[in-house]
């Protein structure tokens, strides 16, 4: 057996993953929809509810815009 026969019979197994891989495509991520809208005009992500989380209690402070600079502070 020659060196180039050993090359070869190392690449084909490399070649027919790669066909395999290119034949079988990406799975397609699913698509949820909020019942909320976005009005920052960010990105907003959802995704599924684990049910192993564990519950998190947020504030029910309400936000305050931060002044601008120069702006008089509040009193």
């Amino acid at each position: 057996m020659t060196k180039l026969d050993t090359i070869a019979r190392s690449i084909l197994p490399l070649g027919a993953a790669l066909a395999l891989a290119a034949c079988g495509g990406e799975a397609e991520e699913p698509t949820y929809e909020a019942d909320a809208e976005d009005m920052s005009g960010g990105e907003l992500i959802v995704t599924e509810e684990d049910p192993d989380a564990v519950p998190v209690d947020t504030p029910d402070t309400p936000m305050t815009p931060v002044p601008e600079e120069g702006a008089e502070p509040a009193e």
